[in-house]
């Protein structure tokens, strides 16, 4: 190395930088030096501008944060206070609500418990006052007062609402063993029927509801339909009298007799276990075989579902009336139907 090199090797500094490789970038010391000075510079003077300037930038900061985060937490505490506040309102209202329910349950209760007198006093009035009217009304004078006074079609509207009314009920609610037919309602509703049945037997009355109680007729059969064996069989015994009461009448057995239903409710009734039940309604259908007409037009039913085995099951019965009428109905009907048996 000659001395000019030396020279230059002396004013330069080697730098190793780290690109991957080694490498060296040659600097001239004097720019080092000028370097190395700003750096010093730097060192002494930077920490006091920042120092001053960013103490007061993060006090200004730090001020405004918590003042943001008193805002805030003001805020939040006014919001906390407003929904206690409503919380504490709802509560109250709750609790007035229970109160106001308690006070509102009490009075149903005594409601019901005077509804329930009520409707007991009712029915024992009504169940008293139609068993006197049942009484007075087998009297044919009272039947034409009834008439005359023109209170009876509403009077037979009436009886043959409640009549489907209790009847649906008794089927829906009760088993026939726990019914007790000395209340109150069963009276009421028996002495309702004997009272149609009655009017039925005067011919005043069954000429009325032959033309004017169609309804009433319809009701009868559609809720001897509905009972079952065993269910209140004195009021199927009623029912059954009223309508062969207004089978008397030509009018009347012409209008029971075209409904498409008759034959087959007295199949059915002509099954069921009690006696009079049955008796009656073998009365009903001997007042179909009275008429010529009627019974022509009946004859192909007749002959195709009445069940003659079963009305010879009630000749032989214990029953003094059913089984002569069973034995009567035998003789009407073995000519018009044939001898089969087992029909």
């Amino acid at each position: 190395m000659n001395a000019l090199d030396s020279a230059k090797v002396s004013h330069l500094s080697l730098i190793r930088t780290d690109l991957g490789m080694d490498c060296f970038v040659q600097v001239r010391k004097k720019d080092l030096e000028r370097l190395s000075t700003e750096v010093m510079q730097l060192r002494e003077f930077l920490p006091k501008l920042i120092n001053g300037d960013l103490m007061e930038v993060l006090t200004k900061a730090r001020s405004l944060d918590t003042q943001k985060k008193e805002k805030e937490k003001e805020q939040l505490r006014q919001e906390c206070l407003h929904l206690r506040s409503r919380l504490q309102m709802a509560l109250s209202e709750c609790q007035r609500e229970k109160e106001v329910k308690l006070v509102l349950r009490e009075q149903l209760w005594e409601c019901r418990e005077q509804l329930q007198q009520q409707a007991e006093f009712c029915t024992g009035l009504g169940a008293a006052a139609c068993t006197v009217l049942w009484s007075a009304s087998r009297r044919e004078e009272a039947v034409r007062d009834m008439l005359a006074d023109g209170k009876l079609e509403p009077f037979l509207t009436l009886a043959g609402q409640t009549l489907e009314s209790f009847v649906k009920s008794l089927e829906e609610e009760e088993t026939p063993q726990q019914q007790n037919y000395n209340s109150h309602e069963h009276q009421f509703v028996l002495a309702l029927t004997g009272i149609i049945t009655n009017i039925a037997a005067v011919t005043c009355g069954r000429d009325f509801i032959s033309g004017s109680a169609h309804i009433l007729l319809d009701t009868l059969m559609e809720l001897l339909a509905l009972m079952k064996q065993g269910v209140f069989p004195k009021l199927k015994v009623l029912m059954l009298m009223a309508l062969y009461n207004v089978s008397i009448s030509v009018k009347g057995l012409s209008y029971i007799s075209e409904s498409p239903t008759l034959l087959s409710l007295i199949c059915t009734l002509l099954e069921d276990r009690d006696s009079e039940v049955c008796l009656q309604t073998l009365r009903l259908l001997q007042s179909l075989l009275v008429e010529s007409d009627v019974l022509e037009r009946l004859r192909p039913q007749l002959k195709q579902s009445l069940p003659l085995g079963r009305v010879r099951q009630l000749a032989s019965s214990r029953h003094p009336a059913l089984s002569r009428t069973a034995r009567e109905t035998l003789e009407d009907l073995v000519p018009l139907v044939g001898d089969e048996k087992d029909q």
